[in-house]
């Protein structure tokens, strides 16, 4: 008795969908199967994990890349690389209000 026919996963997809960060749910989406048939199949664990790390260190070098012209871009960076932050002070200056109250005067309507 044989059981049901092996889905073929394209492995080639697999590599684009991963390289943009796509996540397993999404790629067994599109390639309409579960998520644990991808699982389980270790050339699928494979790709995936790699062309997940292609995506990032490419994404990273576009980064980088707009850091040059993006000043906005580069503080990012630093902040998140090389551990800069915003140095935030706090003047903390105390001023004296005077609470004055009328509630004692009596007006006359008439």
């Amino acid at each position: 008795m044989a059981g049901r026919p092996k889905k073929e996963i394209d492995y080639i997809s697999v590599e684009k969908l991963a390289n943009i960060q796509c996540t397993q749910e999404e790629i067994a989406n599109f390639l309409g199967l579960s998520v644990r048939t991808l699982q389980r199949d270790e050339e699928f664990c494979r790709i995936y994990k790699k062309a997940q790390d292609n995506g990032k260190m490419s994404l990273r070098r576009m980064q980088f890349k707009l850091a040059d012209k993006n000043p906005t871009m580069a503080i990012w960076l630093g902040k998140q690389y090389l551990g800069q932050k915003d140095n935030v002070e706090l003047n903390a200056s105390v001023q004296r209000v005077q609470i004055i109250d009328n509630t004692d005067e009596v007006v006359d309507e008439n």
